[in-house]
């Protein structure tokens, strides 16, 4: 069993495993489904809320968790007349998960497309035009996805023998 960092709100697994140590703070429904909507734009608790249909205690402990993550943050902002709220916005590591929504996108419509065809596609911001989610060598070039391997053997760091 994989140990666990003390004192953190999602307990991310110490293990080697970097798809195990991912999950522990994006690996529910929910937290993919927050992570959508952040990249749609949306920030607000009660906009999350009425677009998801999730739970208010759900969507709380969902969000205080990618925040404690890293991969989200809580800023506070005030319309005229009203007390302060707050937003979640995407941090970094958050803006990175965005090739994950869409890897999984990807694979739901070639694997559980939706009667009718998707709804949606993933494209440029700018141009609009569709873009795909692949795996890419050093030289930029796209590769199948069975010429990868998930546990290839990492190069020897500097002044470490082979």
């Amino acid at each position: 069993m994989a140990s666990r960092q003390r004192g953190s709100a999602h307990a991310a697994t110490t293990s080697r495993c970097a798809i195990e140590r991912a999950l522990s703070l994006v690996g529910d429904r929910w937290s993919l489904l927050i992570l959508r909507e952040a990249h749609s734009g949306v920030t607000r608790f009660a906009d999350m809320q009425a677009g998801l249909g999730i739970a208010a205690n759900m969507l709380s402990s969902r969000l205080e968790k990618l925040v404690e993550g890293g991969v989200l943050e809580r800023a506070d902002y005030r319309q005229p007349g009203q007390r302060s709220r707050p937003e979640y916005r995407l941090t970094a590591s958050g803006h990175d998960l965005c090739v994950v929504l869409g890897a999984l996108q990807q694979w739901a419509e070639v694997h559980m497309p939706p009667p009718g065809g998707p709804k949606v596609q993933r494209c440029e911001r700018v141009s609009g035009k569709p873009v795909g989610v692949a795996f890419v060598n050093e030289a930029g070039m796209a590769l199948q996805n069975d010429a990868v391997r998930l546990d290839g053997p990492l190069p020897p760091r500097s002044g470490e023998q082979s």
